[in-house]
């Protein structure tokens, strides 16, 4: 069994690269029903869901240990009701380096809906105190993109 280690990436050139994930989370008809409305008590989730992604993107290195940390060039973040069940979150990620932002991508839409999911979780939970509607759900790669 060989140790974990990063892998080196000395010897690759430095080039564009992109890549979008999406996302989204799946939540109680009436929940979507307020963040239309704009009666969630937290504010705007799609608002701080965005930020929070942005934020998420450019601390990767830091929450998956063997992630090179890459200068970021550009974070993305978009964040929408899509209909009366989901909040879909979509994220780009531009770089000039010698790896990939797959992993940065992915990051910026996960914590986008889990702060999604803390600012509507009051109007989430059923009589016991649980969230079975609630899902996050089709997290994925979507587009990558490499040039030079």
């Amino acid at each position: 069994m060989r140790p974990p280690r990063m892998v080196d990436v000395t010897s690759k050139p430095q080039v564009y690269r992109e890549a979008t994930a999406y996302g989204r989370i799946r939540l109680r008809r009436e929940t979507i029903e307020r963040i239309v409305r704009g009666e969630i008590e937290k504010g705007d989730p799609t608002l701080v869901a965005r930020l929070a992604g942005i934020a998420a993107a450019k601390k990767t290195p830091e929450l998956l240990p063997l992630c090179h940390p890459i200068p970021l060039t550009h974070v993305d973040v978009e964040c929408r009701v899509e209909d009366e069940e989901h909040v879909g979150c979509r994220a780009t990620v531009r770089t000039i380096a010698q790896t990939g932002v797959e992993m940065e991508a992915l990051t910026a839409v996960t914590v986008a809906l889990l702060n999604v999911w803390d600012l509507v979780k009051k109007y989430e939970k059923d009589e016991r105190g649980q969230y079975p509607h609630t899902v996050i759900e089709e997290v994925r790669v979507v587009e990558k993109r490499k040039e030079g």
